[in-house]
């Protein structure tokens, strides 16, 4: 495993919370705008889950915002 990906997951995770937060949705409205069950969305903002490709797609436009802006604020 790689040892960037955990840290990656967090800085994602803190992300995508950090966007849901500005549009002041809960986990479950967010959840249900990207078609994700909440507690998975949970685990993706704790940075427990490392999200595929297709599910930080979903999150993306849930959020109004390109996937290649949010990887962005990862780095």
């Amino acid at each position: 495993m790689n040892a960037a990906a955990p840290v990656l997951g967090r800085q994602f995770g803190q992300v995508i919370r950090r966007w849901r937060r500005q549009h002041r949705w809960s986990q479950e409205a967010l959840a249900e705008r990207a078609d994700l069950n909440r507690s998975y969305l949970g685990e993706i903002e704790r940075g427990d889950a490392m999200p595929s490709l297709d599910t930080a797609a979903k999150l993306a436009r849930a959020l109004g915002v390109k996937l290649s802006v949010l990887i962005a604020f990862c780095e």
